[in-house]
């Protein structure tokens, strides 16, 4: 029997063959637990705006992980759509007058997570990674590791932000 993602991985096109294993393998073999692999994998997937891509990955992540984790991967999703904008402004516009304004952006859940918070962080680190905003890679990325993340792990969310993106533009342009 098929799950949701293996359906859609299914259905990519032969030149696409190379996301087909990736998107297999970068949830399988990792440094990270599978509340991590899944929560950064919804998260990517919701991040990257491809609704089929971001259904199948969360009817995968449900055979997987408990509600939190993907309640937290759609909040992070959400809330670094958000961020990666306001903070990537600030950053690129390189105006000294712009960096003492506050944000005044409501960012509660990112204190309080329905999980762990570095497991939030690190689902925010490869969201940020999808947005491209630089000052919220290095704010989340300090962060996990802080938390005690290793290189490793962070690198395998990466690679998971990588995969899913590049999945979701092969299924919009039909690759």
């Amino acid at each position: 029997m098929s799950t949701p993602l293996g359906t859609l991985r299914e259905g990519l096109p032969e030149p696409a063959r190379d996301l087909k294993v990736n998107l297999q393998t970068v949830l399988q073999e990792s440094t990270l637990t599978t509340d991590q692999r899944y929560g950064v994998a919804v998260a990517c997937a919701l991040a990257a705006r491809s609704p089929r891509l971001g259904q199948a990955m969360l009817d995968e992540a449900r055979l997987h992980v408990q509600p939190p984790v993907v309640d937290d991967a759609r909040a992070a999703a959400a809330l670094m759509a958000m961020n990666n904008v306001y903070y990537r402004f600030k950053h690129m516009v390189g105006k000294d007058e712009y960096q003492p304004l506050p944000a005044r952006l409501r960012m509660t859940r990112i204190a309080r997570p329905a999980t762990s918070k570095a497991d939030f962080e690190l689902m925010c680190l490869a969201v940020s990674a999808i947005g491209g905003c630089e000052r919220c890679i290095q704010a989340h990325e300090k962060t996990v590791r802080e938390a005690g993340l290793t290189a490793e792990q962070v690198n395998d969310a990466i690679r998971i932000a990588a995969v899913v993106m590049g999945a979701a533009v092969g299924l919009e342009l039909g690759v």
